[in-house]
């Protein structure tokens, strides 16, 4: 039996599925925490990428799923496959007694996320889904300017996403721009950015969407528009565009209150550029630095989310996001694509 409660005295040991894009990022944050987690095995069904990952890594590798499950002694299993792959693989994980994590979107359908937290509740394991941008430092600022009410009343959100992502990148494997295995802009590469409307502002009343597909030779949307409207009477828009020419040009996040306005831009909200409230605060000498530059779209934010996974599997804090906070930006995204669908709004939350 794999303890529930990982002892202090050993590290945390992570199996990792999937050698793609973004498993670098994963690769780098463990061995940032070297002191208290490591690497133990790799698993990835492509025989150039497996190889890769021996060569990177010099841990165990697997080119099946099941091999892996069987023969590791890693404590939490982390998913960085296809999306449309991470319930299915979850819930084995989950039924083999790893603990999980999970990069996003956690599902790419609500019935499967919803699985997903009932998979690892039944088997008493964790699961995690990867939300790192919450760890930007100037995300941080915001969170923090919000719990202190120093936008009084919050009367309008607006989010933009305007990425390039040409027809080269689809075509760079498979499934990308499928339904079945990765989903559209909204739920792929707007995730992140969905994921802070519910954390930041509350929960949503409802939505209403459009989707199109105007340049790329793909089956999802590459171009996306939400209208929301929040339970606190706040109004929003969310607009995506994988199309931007010729290189991705804005990640960023504006709030207008009754006592406040803020913008967040640069390339992925990592630029505080309008910070103005009514009332100063001691926190306003520090907004400066929290600005970075970065030409990645992931930000930094890996580290400081393994942080946190590995302090929860030693039981000294509780999961900043667990499967039941990554459902809520997954619901999110599903009501908008039900909506771009049918032609209406969409009030949440969903009926099961």
């Amino acid at each position: 039996m794999r303890e529930k409660i990982i002892s202090a005295d050993r590290k945390v040991r992570f199996a990792l599925v999937g050698f793609g894009r973004i498993a670098r990022n994963h690769l780098e944050a463990i061995r940032g925490h070297s002191d208290r987690a490591e690497l133990v095995d790799i698993c990835d069904v492509e025989p150039g990428a497996l190889a890769a990952a021996s060569a990177i890594s010099g841990v165990r590798v697997h080119d099946d799923l099941a091999q892996l499950l069987s023969n590791s002694d890693a404590d939490c299993v982390i998913l960085t496959t296809p999306s449309g792959l991470h319930s299915k693989q979850a819930l084995a994980a989950a039924e083999a007694g790893f603990h999980v994590m999970t990069e996003k979107p956690m599902a790419t359908r609500w019935q499967d996320g919803l699985k997903m937290v009932e998979a690892c509740d039944r088997a008493g394991v964790r699961l995690f889904v990867v939300k790192q941008n919450r760890r930007n430092a100037t995300l941080q600022c915001l969170k923090m300017a919000v719990a202190l009410k120093r936008f009084g009343r919050i009367y309008n959100v607006a989010i933009n996403v305007f990425w390039s992502r040409p027809q080269s990148y689809y075509d760079s494997a498979k499934w990308r721009g499928t339904w079945e295995f990765d989903g559209g802009a909204f739920m792929n590469q707007a995730s992140h950015y969905i994921d802070l409307l519910d954390w930041l502002i509350g929960p949503v009343e409802s939505v209403q969407a459009y989707t199109s597909t105007l340049a790329r030779d793909i089956e999802v949307e590459d171009s996306g528009v939400m209208a929301l409207r929040w339970r606190n009477g706040a109004l929003g828009t969310v607009n995506v565009s994988m199309l931007t020419w010729p290189k991705n040009y804005e990640g960023s996040i504006t709030i207008i209150g009754e006592k406040g306005t803020v913008r967040i831009g640069g390339v992925a909200v990592n630029e505080i550029q309008t910070w103005d409230f009514m009332e100063a605060h001691e926190m306003d000498t520090g907004i400066k630095e929290a600005s970075y530059q970065t030409t990645s779209v992931y930000g930094y934010g890996h580290p400081l989310y393994y942080d946190n996974v590995i302090r929860t599997l030693r039981g000294e804090v509780e999961a900043e996001t667990d499967g039941r906070e990554g459902l809520k930006s997954l619901e999110l995204m599903i009501a908008a694509y039900r909506s771009a669908r049918e032609g209406r709004k969409i009030s949440l939350p969903l009926e099961l």
